[in-house]
């Protein structure tokens, strides 16, 4: 049983059995994101270490009607995602917000994140404080918002490095990588759809 289950991790980290991704040179086809595609790309680390990811996708929401929504940290929708159990704002002054989440993958551990909004360039930079209790080494990111008319483009840079990130990238099927970011963008599609009211 247990080398079944070796062979299976060797399987899902070698490369020649992972299913095609898109590279990160391609450019999103615009009307496929439109009709609400995500589009998630593997990332080199920056630095010596570590992996990454961009995640593309459309939200149906004027700018910044979707910039009131992402950076409204106190809000309550956040724990209609099935990955988040808990979830509070510490701190928020000025424009550096610190949260607090506990994540359904690793309950009774707290992840502290601190956001900087630039709203002139509509960009979000994110940084986790307390990796070492999380399990991480690092993880930080940034979100860029674009308008594209009555739709926002979303595109979301990450890069991390925890044991076992390696197969969480490459891991096909439910809790690996697409199957997270996917999930998110068409929850924050279908939230900013029934909560646009809110924000206008």
């Amino acid at each position: 049983m247990a080398s079944c289950t070796v062979f299976a991790i060797l399987l899902c980290l070698s490369s020649d059995h992972v299913p095609a991704q898109n590279t990160p040179e391609d450019e999103p086809d615009i009307n496929q994101l439109i009709q609400g595609k995500a589009y998630v790309y593997k990332l080199g680390p920056e630095g010596p270490a570590g992996h990454g990811y961009k995640l593309v996708y459309m939200v149906a929401a004027p700018l910044e009607v979707y910039w009131k929504f992402k950076t409204d940290f106190k809000n309550d929708f956040v724990l209609t995602n099935k990955l988040i159990t808990q979830h509070r704002l510490v701190k928020h002054k000025n424009n550096v917000a610190i949260t607090e989440s506990i994540y359904a993958t690793k309950p009774g551990v707290e992840f502290r994140w601190r956001t900087i909004s630039f709203p002139d360039r509509h960009r979000l930079n994110f940084e986790l404080q307390n990796p070492r209790e999380c399990g991480q080494k690092f993880h930080y990111g940034h979100i860029q918002l674009e308008a594209a008319g009555e739709h926002t483009k979303v595109t979301q840079i990450a890069y991390f490095d925890f044991f076992g990130a390696a197969l969480w990238m490459n891991y096909p099927w439910y809790g690996g990588m697409q199957h997270d970011l996917h999930y998110t963008a068409r929850w924050e599609q279908e939230t900013i759809t029934r909560l646009i009211d809110r924000y206008r």
